[in-house]
Order: structure tokens, then sequence, then C-alpha cells
């Protein structure tokens, strides 16, 4: 492997890093919105639903 692989390799692991750290952001404001419209009401279905578009778009 020579150090353009590496370099590579090195800009993909932080480049998921940061779509996974906006991916939770975002999905963390989205989850609080509809808590917040709904009252607290359907918590635990807004946070099973977000872990599972978590899982889909993030890498952790």
């Amino acid at each position: 492997m020579g150090l353009d692989d590496l370099k590579k390799k090195a800009e993909g692991v932080v480049s998921s890093d940061k779509v996974e750290e906006v991916s939770d952001k975002v999905l963390d404001k989205a989850a609080e919105a509809a808590k917040k419209a709904t009252g607290g009401k359907f918590d635990s279905q807004v946070d099973s639903a977000r872990d599972a578009a978590d899982k889909a778009i993030g890498n952790e």
C-alpha cells in the first residue's frame, strides 16, 4: 500500500466521521422537533425512528 493509498483511506475516514457527526445532529434536531410537536406522546416511537435512520445513514 503506497502513501497515496493511505492518504485516500485517511481522507475517507475523516469524511465519514464528519458525515456521522452532521447526520447525528440533524437527526437529533428532527427527533427533538417531533417530540415537541407531539407533546411527548410518542417519544419512544420517535427515538426508534431516529435510531433506525441513524443506522441507515451513518456508520455508528
